[in-house]
């Protein structure tokens, strides 16, 4: 179970495993997956075929300005192999157990709480170095065998690409809803278009697809720069039948905020970016 992984990650130095027999656990699991997802309304899985496109990002500034607007927010991480969520949320320790030997999510504010593979390892720069099993097993217990409580919505960041993670999610929270990110120029696009075919296939109902990185104003000119073109979300949304919910520009300060561990959506300040990403975020409220 994963609470035995972290006791082991407070003890050694080594990567967490997964302990006990997943196959005669699963009715066990399944059950639990269920009880902790009837406590969460709204699933948003954030997805993207394509690496860089910023969507770990946007799923912390979503995560963030939802738990702003009021609503109870949890964040999940799913990158086993590149977690980046405990960074941009500020998470340094590792997660506790409750007595009824649940994981506790950190609390980051009042409304948001997160998960992170990142925050069960002693060691930050260590390599996770699992096969599918083990990572099927991980995301399963970070549904069922944390106490999330009761939720607004559950804001899931997958890794890259249609393999292991996604399918997982997929499988276990069949009611998520999902976002694509994609940034405009083709080569991304052309990856964004096999995550709306994964999505097809699985049948996971597609919100609508955000385009990150859509410009950037020059600080010296103020002129608009088009660092990776611009249009294409919008034109492979309406090419694809799907919603476009929003372009957002580029902005340095979304990478010191990062970087710095206070998502910019959680900061008092507006920006180009900021009103850009708000609009997003009461597209994707619209829709559900």
């Amino acid at each position: 179970m994963i609470h035995d992984s972290v006791d082991n990650a407070k003890k050694t130095q080594g990567c967490p495993s997964q302990g006990g027999d997943m196959a005669e656990k699963q009715k066990q699991q399944q059950e639990m997956i269920k009880a902790s997802l009837a406590k969460i309304k709204h699933k948003i899985f954030v997805l993207s075929g394509k690496g860089g496109v910023g969507k770990s990002s946007v799923s912390a500034n979503l995560a963030a300005s939802l738990a702003k607007k009021g609503y109870k927010t949890g964040l999940m991480d799913v990158d086993v192999h590149g977690p980046s969520i405990a960074h941009m949320l500020g998470i340094t320790e590792l997660l506790d157990i409750s007595e009824n030997k649940m994981l506790l999510p950190k609390k980051v504010t009042e409304n948001l709480t997160a998960v992170s593979v990142q925050a069960l390892m002693q060691d930050k720069d260590q390599a996770i170095i699992w096969r599918g099993p083990a990572k099927t097993g991980m995301i399963q217990q970070f549904v069922g065998a944390v106490d999330w409580g009761e939720l607004d919505f559950l804001i899931i960041d997958a890794p890259p690409g249609t393999g292991d993670e996604p399918l997982t999610v997929v499988q276990n929270i069949p009611e998520a809803l999902g976002v694509v990110v994609t940034t405009p120029q083709e080569v991304a696009l052309a990856d964004i278009r096999k995550s709306i075919s994964f999505c097809k296939t699985v049948r996971l109902k597609t919100l609508g697809i955000v385009e990150n990185m859509a410009g950037f104003k020059c600080p010296h000119c103020n002129e608009p720069i088009d660092l990776f073109k611009n249009g294409g979300g919008e034109k492979t949304a309406k090419s694809q039948g799907l919603n476009f919910l929003g372009s957002i520009p580029f902005d340095t300060q979304v990478v010191i905020s990062g970087d710095s561990g206070v998502p910019i959506m959680m900061q008092d300040q507006e920006t180009e970016f900021t009103k850009a990403f708000d609009k997003v975020v009461n597209n994707i409220i619209e829709r559900l």
